[in-house]
């Protein structure tokens, strides 16, 4: 694909974003960026949420680890829906009946300021890695298909695309971001389903034949009942039951596109509809992986990255997974495959990563500074605009040191570090919405330190302890179990309604 091409198609598509912008911003003001003036229409906020939720993470990822895994990451896409019914039923009637902008402003309500702040400084913290990481994908893709031409360094790929996204939701924040989002999930699913299609023809197959092949092949495995095994079935429906209330439920990302709906009967309806089209769409992400590496056995395709992350032998078995699907579309697909994953990624990861930096914005100013962004202001407008370069120069920062350690597939990445970030969080609002109990506030901090360190302690040793037990995504729960534990035992004899 040339260079010319691939400039072409990111300055149309930026272009398009850009005219949404316009459009979305027009009298816009400090409310739209961070509420935007809930009146988004639910079904649009619903289907911009599953880009979202997907990602450039899953478009790249979660194909790519098929070659480690078969399809066992189903049974975390399962675990999801329970996670999304207890958003739906139990989180979404508290956030909408207290009318809140952060999503964190209930803790302050339940235990305090140090518990508010702390909830706060653990969100911004995992957004900070979750929302570098997905751009650490876009910015790689980019790297091959364009920059790496013109000999042009990373770190330079990587502000381009930081400050494109900067550009498109500076002025309206949330409220562009609800329409972005679905125009860049329609392109990243239209992607893949292209994307199979041509695999397909490229192999001389029908979709009944592609069925079969995936069938009898090692990639179709789906349930892993080795209660040992890190993908076993109960451990990872727990594990998607849990990710999905804390890094949707307890998300400020997610959650604030829910909360620019207009009524919570509308944002429940958002929820269910989002969360049931993402067993389909995760199972064609799923179907892509597994036809990927069935293509590269057929055509017996061997090559190496020159970075040396990744590597095709005879087996055709992959060090660095998340290189197979970038490589293959621009190197070896056809152009118009190249064009379609280009599209692709580029929607994947910035319907993620945009609304990201608009979550960090609105929560660092809302629950860091304490401003009342209800308030149309000159300073709020200040405010709200240096911390949003902010936020972007340290996502910069993170990419950097990823790119220079970085030796897993980034969907293990993510979510490894969701189970020390995100189960603080999980603890607390668990503590404060099944117990009525007040806690010594100003040790919470302590508290949601040490719960991480315990769990990083238990997860290293856990094959010695627990006789041969091996720790997943089920880490979080251990976090957030140790985080209530260390709850009780600063509870007050007073309870919470006295």
């Amino acid at each position: 694909m040339s260079t010319l091409l691939v400039f072409s198609i990111i300055a149309v598509y930026f272009s398009l974003l850009i005219l949404i912008s316009y459009l979305t911003s027009r009298k816009a003001d400090t409310s739209s960026f961070f509420t935007g003036n809930r009146q988004s229409p639910w079904y649009v906020v619903a289907f911009g949420m599953v880009g979202a939720s997907l990602s450039g993470v899953t478009f790249i990822s979660v194909p790519g680890e098929v070659g480690n895994s078969a399809f066992t990451y189903f049974q975390v896409v399962l675990g999801y829906q329970a996670g999304y019914l207890f958003i739906a039923m139990i989180l979404l009637p508290i956030y909408y009946k207290l009318n809140l902008v952060s999503i964190y402003t209930y803790i302050d309500n339940r235990f305090g300021i140090a518990s508010y702040k702390t909830s706060a400084i653990f969100f911004l913290i995992s957004k900070i890695i979750g929302a570098s990481f997905r751009l650490f994908l876009v910015a790689t893709v980019l790297q091959i298909a364009f920059f790496d031409a013109f000999g042009i360094p990373f770190w330079i790929t990587v502000v381009v695309t930081i400050l494109l996204i900067w550009i498109y939701t500076f002025k309206a924040g949330i409220k562009t971001i609800v329409w972005t989002d679905t125009f860049q999930t329609f392109f990243m699913l239209l992607a893949v389903v292209v994307t199979i299609y041509l695999i397909g023809d490229a192999l001389n197959m029908s979709f009944s034949d592609m069925f079969h092949e995936i069938k009898k092949s090692e990639y179709s495995k789906m349930f892993d009942w080795d209660w040992r095994s890190d993908r076993n079935f109960f451990k990872q429906f727990l594990a998607g039951a849990f990710i999905a209330i804390v890094m949707t439920g307890l998300d400020q990302d997610m959650m604030q596109k829910n909360l620019t709906c207009r009524n919570i009967k509308d944002a429940r309806k958002n929820m269910i509809w989002f969360s049931l089209s993402l067993i389909p769409f995760n199972f064609l992400f799923l179907t892509l992986g597994a036809l990927l590496y069935l293509f590269v056995a057929h055509t017996g395709i061997s090559f190496t990255d020159p970075n040396g992350f990744f590597y095709v032998a005879e087996t055709g078995k992959y060090l660095h997974t998340d290189q197979l699907f970038p490589e293959l579309a621009i190197h070896h697909f056809s152009i118009f495959a190249g064009i379609t994953f280009l599209l692709g990624i580029i929607a994947a990861a910035f319907s993620s990563a945009d609304s990201a930096l608009t979550a960090l914005t609105t929560s660092f100013t809302v629950d860091v500074l304490g401003v009342d962004v209800q308030k149309d202001s000159a300073d709020t407008r200040r405010k709200k605009r240096w911390i949003h370069i902010g936020f972007s120069i340290l996502i910069l920062l993170v990419i950097i040191i990823f790119k220079a350690i970085n030796n897993d597939s980034v969907i293990n990445q993510v979510f490894r570090v969701a189970g020390y970030t995100y189960g603080p969080l999980l603890g607390l609002f668990a503590f404060g919405l099944f117990t009525k109990f007040q806690v010594k506030d100003k040790w919470v901090p302590v508290v949601a330190v040490l719960s991480p360190v315990l769990s990083y302690v238990i997860s290293l040793n856990s094959e010695t302890w627990f006789n041969g037990y091996k720790f997943g995504f089920e880490l979080l729960l251990v976090n957030g179990f140790l985080m209530f534990i260390g709850l009780m035992l600063l509870r007050k004899k007073k309870l919470a309604s006295e």
